[in-house]
């Protein structure tokens, strides 16, 4: 089973908090921020939405970086990875 986004929809894979701080303190899992670098997986073929033509900017295997609160959480089933399908207009930037 895999997922295809639809219209302006884009799935992504966050990539793992930090452990440590800079100066080599042990975070505990609560006091870990949610991380907002992910990598795209998938991307849908843009196309209209609401009435305006979307140009899909990312691809596959982008790093990006995405609003905090952005998106929701999928599950499959047979996969024990956690996915975030948003709309391209919630990605903030491409990191590079």
């Amino acid at each position: 089973m895999t997922i295809k986004p639809l219209a302006d929809r884009v799935v992504i894979k966050m990539t793992e908090a930090e452990e440590t701080t800079a100066s080599g303190i042990i975070l505990a899992g609560s006091a870990k921020e949610k991380p907002q670098v992910a990598e795209v997986v998938t991307v849908g073929p843009g196309g209209v939405v609401d009435g305006k033509e979307v140009k899909m900017e990312v691809k596959a295997g982008d790093k990006v970086l995405i609003s905090k609160y952005a998106g929701t959480q999928v599950k499959l089933p047979h996969d024990d990875t956690e996915y975030t399908i948003l709309r391209q207009s919630d990605i903030l930037a491409i990191v590079e």
